[in-house]
């Protein structure tokens, strides 16, 4: 093999590395006019009043579960199938973390577990303070019908949304909050934009926001209007609680900037690359995730099922020509952390994670690729496992 090809990777062009050199030339590295420019430009193209950036998602669902006051006493249910970044920012606060299995079509959250657990959770009294829903691979999960449960249920929506910027539910973009508390992205090398390393959050509160700003700087408060102790010295601040330093640098918004001027262009190319997998292989034992006419994915994950028994073989086949597949996720609970009996009220995650397989799907790829990949899974399927 003269090369491997990933399932996913950025796409870095000379408007992005002229940006990037611009602010390194700059007189700000941190704390500079590049991250409100692009928490501006986040907010405005999600349609959420507030915006905040963060050095990673990860970052950014930890802040998000302290503004919502999460401790000990508390319990957070979160998708089964997911990283674990979406259970740990819970686990961080101390709170305890439960899973809810996944719908065997959409892959997302499956309402009829959450509908059932709920109800058994309210009999013991143990309801879950806070729910987070992942919308796997850029799919949106059922946001409306969660969302009438929690009105019923009295528990809040974390969206971790690290896949799924550029997605929309009923015309309603990911990210506008319009059935949540917050909507968290990723920036990740391998997301639909990359700042390197980075996320953010939205949400439409402007008491969460100044929260979620105090939680991103140390908890330190500059507005002298808001000290505790009254002190108008200039350069005077103080430490209201205790925060983090989970800022994103000047560098890394830069490059978000630079490089949400062509997420149209990345999303309709993902776009494309699923339907020529979808068009290349029926008719071929394999299941795609199912999308609602209502939604749009920004297709961050091109994920196929397949038969348990060839799933490793077709792993290791595509390997050999020159494909590297992935498989998201591991379900949480199989992790040694959280390692608990989850199996009865999981069955659909586990089968799925015995099946899934995301395929190579990127801005760079070119069709021809596809192309092959589609008829080296074909040869695979139609002949190879015959023998």
């Amino acid at each position: 093999m003269s090369k491997i090809i990933n399932y996913s990777q950025q796409s870095i062009n000379r408007e992005d590395i002229i940006s990037v050199s611009k602010t390194l030339k700059s007189k700000y590295l941190t704390t500079g006019p590049n991250v409100i420019k692009f928490e501006k430009k986040i907010r405005k193209f999600v349609d959420a009043k507030y915006c905040a950036s963060f050095n990673s998602a990860t970052s950014a669902l930890h802040v998000a579960c302290l503004a919502l006051n999460l401790n000990s006493k508390d319990i957070v249910w979160v998708s089964s199938i997911s990283f674990v970044a979406s259970a740990n920012c819970a686990a961080y606060c101390g709170a305890k973390v439960d899973f809810i299995d996944i719908d065997k079509d959409t892959f997302n959250i499956c309402l009829i577990s959450l509908k059932k657990k709920l109800e058994i959770a309210k009999k013991k009294q143990k309801l879950p303070k806070v729910l987070i829903i992942v919308h796997l691979g850029g799919l949106p999960s059922s946001l409306k019908e969660i969302k009438k449960l929690s009105n019923k249920y009295n528990f809040k929506i974390i969206e971790d949304a690290s896949h799924a910027l550029g997605s929309s539910i009923f015309n309603h973009k990911i990210g506008s909050c319009k059935y949540s508390c917050f909507t968290i992205f990723s920036f990740h090398p391998v997301k639909n934009i990359t700042t390197a390393e980075g996320g953010a959050i939205t949400t439409n509160s402007h008491k969460y926001f100044k929260k979620i700003l105090l939680l991103r700087e140390h908890g330190i408060e500059r507005n002298f209007r808001n000290f505790v102790n009254k002190n108008s010295t200039p350069f005077y601040y103080e430490q209201q609680f205790l925060g983090y330093n989970y800022r994103l640098s000047e560098l890394h918004a830069s490059l978000g900037i630079s490089q949400l001027k062509r997420i149209k262009s990345f999303i309709k190319k993902r776009n494309i690359i699923r339907s020529m997998y979808q068009k290349g292989l029926k008719n071929l034992p394999i299941k795609f995730q199912l999308v609602d006419k209502n939604y749009y994915s920004s297709n961050h994950l091109v994920i196929i099922r397949v038969n348990k028994k060839i799933r490793n073989a077709l792993i290791n086949y595509l390997f050999k020509k020159g494909y590297k597949t992935n498989i998201h996720y591991i379900p949480i609970f199989y992790h040694p952390f959280y390692y608990k009996k989850f199996y009865l009220s999981n069955i659909n995650a586990i089968e799925y994670y015995e099946e899934a397989l995301s395929l190579p799907c990127f801005f760079d790829l070119n069709f021809y690729e596809v192309t092959k990949i589609i008829n080296h899974i074909k040869f695979f399927l139609n002949f190879k496992m015959i023998k």
